[in-house]
């Protein structure tokens, strides 16, 4: 009779007290906060789950703020996914595969991801300006009136140069990692068969990277629905709330107007948006990568 010992599994204790302390606890207060309501000095009522209820609701006026950050998120979202996956993957490309070269540049692509968001966020505050910063007074010298501050596009466009300068590098170190695993048996087989480069990437180098590429498109999309910290510090939500994602308006409402009820309801359908999307996002990659796996077979 096989004795199995799992005294082992006291050592894992010690990790389950601290994910219980650093997560399951703040989302429970959260739980309690969204079926609640205040009026201030601490007192709080019961409200099962209207909140929730105006939330989901456009006509409301928290669910109409709501669903318009929504958008927002999920447009800004989309359009970094179209600029930085294809972008990382052609640095990547582009990127050497021997020598001191390989060093130099992955410490120069790695310098944007060590840079602090709220630093980040400032850099492209002046950066962008029209008085001191170089870009903005570089676009304003060529005629083009550049005010992020003042019109949305603008405001638009500096966001997500900032996104791509900032993270593209991820990608394209991800995509690295996934070239750099290739062996070489495969582009001695297509140079003796007279392969194209584009026949190249697009059979031996695109399919090897998948699984990276599953990881870059599953970090950036959560990273930039996420975001918060560099258009607070860029733009602050506006002009107006032409920028005001929905972390964004989470923040006004908990800390601005100390609508707890109201944002902790926010707050929770938030992630269970992002975790559904991740899922689904997942679940389409793999499967797609299942597919082509037992065409191959």
């Amino acid at each position: 009779m096989k004795v199995v010992n799992n005294r082992a599994w006291f050592l894992v204790l010690p990790v389950f007290a601290i994910v219980a302390f650093s997560a399951i606890l703040p989302i429970m207060t959260v739980v309690n906060y969204s079926v609640q309501d205040t009026f201030g000095n601490n007192q709080f009522f019961w409200n099962g789950v209207g909140w929730f209820q105006d939330l989901l609701d456009p006509s409301k006026e928290l669910g109409g703020r709501f669903f318009d950050a929504l958008w927002r998120n999920l447009l800004f979202s989309a359009i970094i996914l179209a600029i930085e996956v294809p972008l990382g993957i052609a640095v990547a490309l582009a990127m050497p595969r021997e020598g001191w070269k390989v060093a130099a540049c992955l410490v120069l692509m790695a310098l944007p991801l060590l840079i602090p968001w709220n630093v980040v966020g400032t850099i492209w505050q002046i950066f962008a300006r029209g008085d001191i910063g170089l870009l903005g007074w570089t676009v304003n010298r060529l005629g083009i009136d550049f005010n992020y501050t003042g019109h949305t596009l603008d405001a638009w466009i500096t966001i997500i140069v900032m996104d791509v300068w900032h993270w593209t590098s991820l990608v394209a170190l991800l995509c690295y990692a996934g070239l750099k695993s290739i062996p070489d048996a495969y582009y001695q087989a297509a140079r003796i068969d007279g392969a194209s480069r584009w026949a190249v990437f697009r059979t031996i180098q695109l399919p090897k990277m998948r699984r990276v590429l599953l990881i870059a498109v599953l970090l950036r999309f959560m990273d930039s629905f996420m975001i918060y910290t560099e258009p607070f510090v860029l733009t602050g939500g506006g002009p107006g709330n032409a920028t005001t994602f929905v972390s964004i308006d989470l923040v006004k409402l908990a800390l601005g107007q100390f609508d707890l009820g109201k944002a902790a309801a926010m707050s929770i359908v938030y992630n269970l948006i992002i975790l559904v999307v991740c899922w689904i996002f997942y679940t389409v990659m793999t499967n797609a990568d299942a597919d082509r796996e037992r065409v191959e077979a």
